[in-house]
């Protein structure tokens, strides 16, 4: 899969709720760094996002996609419904065709 759609597809099953899709793009050493806390697993990420996610009722709205080989960014909003709750930037390192790494950063 080309990386930006890669990407896309991972904002997609994250709105989607497809967990299991969402654990088929990432490698099973998934690592995510975000300000209030890091998931060092794909287990790990998959079960916060399942069952921890503050407000699971989200969408991704997407501003960009850009990619360099196999690093990517992303740009965009999250939503609850038409309410943007905050502005993020993620950065994603892939390898082998799956989601290896992923910083996030947010406005808030």
């Amino acid at each position: 899969m080309d990386p930006t759609a890669l990407v896309r597809r991972y904002y997609d099953a994250l709105d989607e709720h497809d967990y299991e899709t969402l654990e088929g793009l990432l490698a099973p050493d998934f690592v995510q760094r975000r300000p209030d806390r890091t998931l060092e697993s794909r287990e790990a990420f998959v079960r916060f996002m399942r069952d921890d996610r503050p407000n699971p009722d989200t969408s991704h709205e997407l501003e960009g996609v850009l990619a360099d080989g196999d690093r990517v960014a992303a740009r965009g909003r999250v939503l609850d419904g038409e309410t943007e709750l905050f502005a993020f930037a993620d950065f994603f390192d892939l390898e082998d065709g799956r989601i290896e790494r992923l910083e996030t950063y947010s406005s808030h």
